[in-house]
């Protein structure tokens, strides 16, 4: 990663579970496509280093369409049209901060304020959503949530869906902050994902804290980050 991620991860990094993911993981790349390219896994940890991780927002897995994944929850490169999560993302963050809708769905600009964009699973096979669901990664990004379940400061938890809800038993709830929801794809964001106000809700937690708000208006600043 570059940054203090390194060092709270290196126990994983040095485990026989790691070693078989990464033996899975070679085998994945050479004989099938896989998201996003090898070089963007980390896009996450590398974008938002662990001392100014303050929200972190969990997703699945990576995007299974060619073009789309390049290693952030919910993010696309740029130029991409807008997958439909992220176009509901964007809806209930206008109403939410009454802003413009967002056009641009590469979140680097989320990312630089201390907003961790984890999936759970970091790979996936073209096509099959939840193909590497189950093959070690949940080691990896458990061990994340729980190095900054034990941070001083408040992190705000954003857990939308069953799956990042599972996270919920690793999240020190009398110190940080967990806000879930239903899912914001198109099959379930109508039961209950409009008008649940995430983004000012997190800000709001973030200010009671003391710590700085996210500027979610700052979506994209491209990518890569200059």
């Amino acid at each position: 990663m570059g940054n203090d991620w390194d060092g709270k991860l290196q126990h994983i990094f040095m485990s026989t579970a790691y070693a078989e993911l990464r033996e899975f993981l070679k085998e994945e790349y050479k004989n099938a496509t896989i998201f996003p390219e090898m070089h963007d896994i980390w896009t996450a940890l590398q974008c938002t280093p662990f001392s100014e991780t303050k929200v972190v927002i969990l997703g699945q897995d990576p995007y299974y369409r060619p073009n789309q994944a390049h290693g952030m929850s919910f993010s696309v490169k740029p130029g991409v049209a807008l997958p439909p999560s992220l176009r509901n993302m964007f809806k209930e963050l206008a109403t939410d901060l009454q802003v413009e809708l967002p056009t641009e769905g590469t979140l680097t600009g989320w990312a630089t304020q201390g907003v961790l964009l984890l999936n759970a699973v970091l790979t996936v096979r073209e096509g099959e959503p939840n193909s590497h669901k189950g093959k070690g990664w949940e080691v990896v990004t458990d061990e994340v949530i729980r190095q900054l379940n034990d941070k001083e400061e408040r992190v705000v938890f954003i857990l939308w869906g069953n799956e990042a809800k599972k996270k919920k038993a690793l999240i020190n709830q009398s110190k940080h902050v967990i806000i879930e929801g239903v899912h914001p794809s198109p099959l379930s964001a109508h039961r209950g994902f409009f008008g649940s106000r995430p983004y000012s809700r997190t800000n709001e937690a973030l200010q009671e804290a003391g710590l700085t708000p996210i500027d979610w208006k700052k979506v994209s600043i491209g990518w890569p980050i200059p």
